[in-house]
């Protein structure tokens, strides 16, 4: 019998995500169903297919509704990959996270200085990016360590729950904070300017200033802020930058602002929209003038949001073996991932098992996403030219992986209308 070599396979073998296309019946808001897409029609009447319902296991694992980092790194790695969560959230409930060292130190730094504890991370129970209880593990911990000089940065959510339920949150915070006699909400803002992972440095830079400059509209308190922001026709997600002056007389202080020695923990546990933030103030090489000097701080992050950006990490990544890149590489075969900009960890870090690598011989093409504030005004986003690239490459591999955004992307805009445009894009 003649020995089986990679020459014959049918090659390529092309893994196409169609990025927040579910499968759900029909009704008013299904925009699937409404866009009755021609194409992706013929294939499901036409060829053999089967639903996989491996949401159902992770949802009933975590009590949540599943997300794209878990659905990327479970199909790249052949089996269930858990969130940090579920290790944060057992560490609190055995108490071990109250022993943690990399937190205690970030208190011991504080307490040594003099200086402020700052916690900062998206403050909502969506458990896509973050978790409330975990800001509330986190003062609980604070209070325990003798710590009095404690400030909350409030990155509000409005995506991953609904669009105007900050004002919830902020009240469960402040609830919470007066219970414990341990913290104070210094600034406020959207995940909009905090979370941007597709380099609008312009968001990032805003952030930042309003996070160490105090640069941003004052308000008098929290939920005066919030409620003035839905006033003014903005949703949790897009609230600008906002300062609460802790001082008397309305004024803002010093120690409520990010300042050389003070210790920051950034709450958030999912990487990629913590990575922007976290490199003004940890990247060296990143010196735009806006952050030019990086100041001396003890930053911690829950969990690894890469390698050079996350000084202490509390939470550090187990190594995941035999995914499906490594497993292929070791094979020889060529690979390439492909993804709108916006998708990139997607293809990448989250499909190879929180790997930030590249395998060898495998090969990433990221197509820039568009400049745009809400991607219902380019509903088309860069399918197409992710097509021409793709089919251009086509004999170079033996392996694909593209993701397709739109429908992810667009859908979270909540227009209908142009959802069905991103649909027929695809």
């Amino acid at each position: 019998m003649a020995k089986k070599t990679t020459s014959n396979i049918l090659k390529p073998v092309v893994l196409i995500i169609l990025d927040g296309w579910g499968l759900s019946p029909s009704w008013g808001g299904n925009a699937i169903a409404m866009s009755n897409p021609p194409f992706i029609n013929s294939l499901w009447r036409d060829y053999p297919h089967l639903i996989l319902q491996a949401f159902r296991k992770i949802a009933g694992a975590s009590g949540k509704v599943s997300n794209s980092e878990i659905g990327h790194g479970s199909i790249g790695c052949g089996r269930l990959i858990y969130q940090d969560s579920s290790k944060i959230n057992k560490a609190i409930k055995d108490g071990t996270f109250f022993q943690n060292a990399v937190l205690k130190r970030a208190c011991q730094n504080s307490l040594k200085n003099k200086s402020s504890l700052h916690i900062m991370g998206m403050v909502s129970d969506g458990a896509i990016h973050s978790h409330i209880d975990h800001l509330f593990a986190l003062l609980a911990l604070a209070k325990k360590e003798g710590l009095d000089k404690v400030f909350v940065h409030v990155f509000l959510d409005g995506r991953d729950t609904p669009r105007t339920s900050g004002l919830i949150y902020l009240m469960k915070l402040e609830n919470e904070m007066k219970t414990r006699k341990i913290g104070k909400i210094s600034t406020l803002m959207g995940r909009y300017f905090a979370m941007d992972r597709d380099g609008h440095w312009d968001r990032t830079k805003r952030a930042y200033l309003a996070l160490t400059k105090g640069k941003a509209i004052v308000e008098e308190s929290p939920l005066h802020a919030i409620s003035q922001a839905y006033k003014r026709g903005f949703t949790d997600e897009t609230v600008p930058p906002i300062i609460i002056p802790l001082g008397k007389n309305h004024k803002v202080i010093k120690d409520q602002l990010i300042k050389d020695n003070d210790s920051v923990i950034f709450f958030n546990f999912r990487a990629d929209r913590a990575r922007q933030l976290s490199r003004a103030f940890v990247d060296k090489t990143f010196r735009p003038l806006w952050c030019f000097k990086k100041l001396h701080l003890n930053f911690v992050t829950l969990t690894m949001y890469q390698k050079e950006l996350t000084p202490f990490v509390a939470f550090p990544p187990e190594e995941i073996k035999n995914s499906l890149a490594e497993v292929l590489s070791k094979n020889k075969f060529r690979q390439l991932r492909v993804a709108e900009s916006e998708k990139y960890a997607h293809v990448t870090y989250f499909f190879n098992g929180g790997r930030e690598e590249a395998f060898p011989k495998e090969d990433r093409l990221i197509v820039a996403s568009p400049r745009v504030d809400s991607f219902d005004k380019t509903p088309k986003m860069r399918a197409e030219e992710i097509a021409d690239a793709v089919v251009s490459r086509l004999k170079k591999y033996d392996f694909i992986v593209i993701n397709l955004a739109n429908v992810d992307m667009v859908g979270h805009t909540g227009n209908i209308i142009a959802v069905t445009e991103a649909i027929k894009a695809i």
